[in-house]
């Protein structure tokens, strides 16, 4: 995965045992907006596809949900998400960031419950969505940060 000049959008991974939640940033890093949730099939495939995905929008930073229970422990799902990250870390040169993750999925659950979706309906949504709040939590993150700088959030 390469990074070329005027690339500065940022993609948000929500990664899961079955799928990955795909959400990426606007030009501008104001917006997020979810991508078609990727199926896992195994290692050669899902990185090529993030590859694709990388080069198509022109992403610049790597955001990856970090699953921790919610006392902060870290859990299964934590150290496969790690190694996922250090795989990850051999394919693609920018940044990449962990973001706590917790209570996306149930947030995602809630809105798709406000707004009729059934349990079928929901499948790949849900990670869709909690990747887009994953990466719009990380962006407004980000924004504070550079408005008052003695702001820091952990993530």
């Amino acid at each position: 995965m390469e990074i070329g000049p005027g690339m500065h959008r940022v993609l948000a991974l929500d990664v899961g045992s079955r799928r990955i939640g795909l959400a990426v940033s606007d030009a501008l890093g104001i917006t997020a907006q979810g991508l078609p949730t990727l199926t896992r099939k195994n290692k050669k495939a899902d990185f090529a596809a993030l590859r694709r995905v990388v080069r198509k929008y022109e992403i610049a930073e790597i955001v990856v949900g970090h699953p921790l229970r919610m006392s902060g422990e870290a859990s299964a799902q934590t150290d496969k998400v790690l190694a996922f990250v250090e795989e990850l870390r051999q394919e693609f040169p920018g940044p990449i960031h962990l973001w706590d993750e917790r209570l996306t999925s149930a947030q995602a659950n809630r809105i798709l419950d406000e707004s009729g979706h059934t349990r079928m309906q929901r499948k790949g949504i849900v990670d869709q969505m909690a990747a887009g709040l994953i990466l719009q939590s990380f962006m407004e993150s980000r924004s504070l940060a550079m408005r008052d700088p003695g702001n820091r959030h952990s993530g």
